[in-house]
């Protein structure tokens, strides 16, 4: 009541204010930032239509490859990621400082230094080992090792969730523990990881943008490189924008359906 004295303003009334102050503040930041701008030069070197229209329909070949990139290094991260997450719950202490060991060390290592690792240190430690699919097996290989560790932490969180009666009934039904994670604890687990798993595709479609350090092609580059290429070829920016706009055409998706199966969780 004080404090409607001083001021003659309902806490509703000063919440409004407060927002419309805030409001004000934006926009005039934002027409600041317009009318500093140099649009001529903005337009001429980020929005040259002819540049963009020359990019296709070669830039679609690199889109194919990055989703490409991405779908393997995410069933290949899965396939290693899971039984690294049940060594992680395991009962014999091997598996879990083994699971430990491999999560704490492709967690702490850079996406990018574990593909030079797999694209050339190995080759040359072992000359007679060849990755398969060549460039596709070792970007596969290479950011799913990153991608596995993750993906075990995020399954391993999500076996944990799964309520313990669960496995109480199970084990009561005579199911040995293997048969229990395997058919009521970790179908369930998946459920609830699903919107981290939808996240982590998100990073590894950015993630793939590292695939130049492995030397690619032109059949085998992805969208950064095409858009550096162009870049260098055009000695005009607008290759980036396009690059980024076909980045966004795949992660806002993804990112929408992580939210929308994290607020259906959360209904549940």
């Amino acid at each position: 009541m004080a404090s409607r004295e001083r001021t003659g303003l309902t806490a509703r009334q000063r919440r409004r204010l407060s927002r419309a102050v805030q409001y004000g503040v934006f926009a005039a930041a934002v027409i600041a930032v317009a009318a500093l701008a140099d649009w001529g030069r903005i337009a001429d070197s980020f929005l040259r239509l002819d540049v963009a229209a020359d990019m296709f329909p070669r830039v679609w070949t690199s889109f194919g490859n990055t989703v490409l990139y991405t779908l393997l290094a995410f069933v290949f991260g899965m396939l290693v990621g899971v039984p690294i997450a049940l060594m992680r719950v395991s009962s014999l202490a091997a598996y879990r400082w083994f699971a430990t060991v491999y999560v704490e060390v492709f967690r702490g290592l850079p996406a990018l230094l574990v593909l030079f690792l797999v694209g050339f240190a190995v080759p040359q430690a072992f000359p007679g080992v060849t990755w398969p699919g060549g460039v596709y097996g070792q970007v596969a290989i290479g950011l799913g090792l990153t991608s596995s560790a993750y993906i075990a932490e995020s399954v391993r969180a999500g076996i944990q969730a799964v309520p313990p009666g669960q496995v109480e009934a199970a084990r009561s039904l005579g199911m040995s523990h293997t048969r229990t994670m395997i058919t009521v604890v970790l179908p369930q687990a998946l459920r609830i990881v699903v919107p981290p798993l939808t996240n982590e595709l998100v990073l590894l479609t950015k993630d793939s943008s590292l695939v130049f350090v492995l030397g690619v092609t032109t059949a085998t580059m992805e969208l950064t490189k095409f858009a550096r290429s162009e870049l260098t070829s055009t000695a005009n920016a607008t290759p980036l924008l396009v690059g980024g706009l076909l980045y966004l055409l795949l992660t806002v998706p993804l990112s929408a359906l992580a939210r929308r199966l994290e607020n259906k969780g959360d209904r549940r």
